[in-house]
């Protein structure tokens, strides 16, 4: 099946949207072949201020209609203790918020970005997207995260080459209790280390210790600046280490 078979198929459909690549292209592509598409974006405690911003430039720029729904996503007490099955339970209740908004505007389906380099197997977040009954298209095409790049860059979508992101939640181990504070804390350091031009990274936290990392080929760029890092960090955590198997 090729997407312009599915959006024959499929004419009104609710988008689960993130800004990222996959879910940027999905958007395109429902646009692109007459689909009656509205995107919704989940805006939580668990989503940095550049990923919505991309979300709400990524619609601006397609001309797409887009609703964003707020939520305190730590109120749920089985996202916010953090058991390995978290992301679950998340992907359960922002689905839920997606749904009952799309119904009241007159959407039934919804469809999301899952493409076919993603693990389909018996991941929490999967399970819920199944039990939802959620579309798709991308994967069932036989789309790629590659090909999703090179289809992205071709027709002009900035989101082309955007790394792959994980929401903040997932830089605590299982069983740490989830706080605005140490969310905040995370946001802040992963904005400076952007700021000194990093990509594609991740600080991991373990108590008061930050966990550093980077691509192979950004190692240089920890190097040259470690005393920008290390001075920055140290107002937010008591120890900072660099993760050598890296990204």
């Amino acid at each position: 099946m090729e997407l312009n078979d599915f959006f024959a198929k499929h004419r009104k459909l609710a988008l689960a949207f993130s800004g990222g690549t996959d879910s940027s292209y999905l958007l395109y592509a429902a646009l692109k072949y007459g689909a009656d598409v509205k995107a919704y974006y989940v805006k939580s405690q668990f989503q940095p201020e550049f990923e919505y911003a991309d979300a709400l430039e990524l619609a601006r720029r397609l001309g797409a209609e887009i609703s964003v729904i707020e939520t305190d996503i730590l109120s749920d007490e089985n996202i916010r203790l953090n058991p390995e099955n978290r992301c679950y339970y998340c992907k359960r209740r922002l689905l839920a918020l997606i749904s009952e908004n799309a119904f009241k505007d007159g959407y039934t389906e919804i469809m999301d970005g899952t493409n076919a380099s993603d693990d389909a197997g018996d991941r929490p977040g999967m399970k819920a997207l199944r039990e939802a009954g959620v579309l798709s298209p991308l994967r069932d095409c036989g789309i790629t995260k590659d090909e999703l790049r090179r289809l992205s860059r071709e027709a002009g979508i900035f989101t082309w080459c955007k790394p792959a992101y994980a929401c903040l939640a997932t830089r605590l181990p299982s069983g740490t209790e989830i706080t605005p504070q140490l969310l905040r804390r995370t946001e802040k350091a992963e904005d400076f280390l952007r700021e000194l031009g990093f990509s594609d990274f991740r600080v991991r936290c373990t108590g008061d210790c930050a966990k550093l990392q980077v691509k192979p080929e950004q190692l240089q760029l920890v190097i040259n600046e470690r005393e920008k890092i290390l001075s920055f960090m140290s107002s937010l955590y008591k120890e900072v280490v660099l993760d050598l198997k890296t990204r």
